[in-house]
């Protein structure tokens, strides 16, 4: 299994990234997906997450701002990010929105710094 995230990179707060993760290995259209983020030496959090069937859901501290949606078809999970605070600098995942434990494998993530 393979979970590639990209699209990350240095931007003002106020400005906006978009994350791609494209998975491999898994029968990606039957997984319910996530978003996640790590602040270094914090535990990595869930942002955003989609079902198979497509519902979304957010962490309230992103509600408003992120918009999480998938392609099946491309085996590919996305996070458009606007209005990007300091506070959302981490390094960001994406996995399957499953118990720690039952997850796949973690990627390498990408990283997201927002200046001030």
């Amino acid at each position: 299994v393979q979970l590639q995230a990209s699209g990350g990179g240095l931007v003002q707060a106020g400005g906006s990234l978009r994350l791609s993760c494209v998975a491999s290995g898994i029968i990606f259209n039957i997984h319910d997906m996530g978003w996640y983020r790590q602040v270094s030496g914090n535990q990595r959090e869930l942002v955003a997450s989609i079902t198979s069937g497509g519902r979304a859901n957010y962490a309230d501290s992103v509600k408003g701002r992120f918009t999480i949606s998938r392609d099946n078809a491309n085996n590919t999970v996305y996070l458009q990010m606007n209005s990007l605070k300091p506070e959302d600098t981490a390094l960001y995942y994406c996995n399957t929105d499953r118990p720690p434990g039952l997850q796949q494998r973690w990627g390498q993530g990408t990283r997201v710094t927002v200046s001030s």
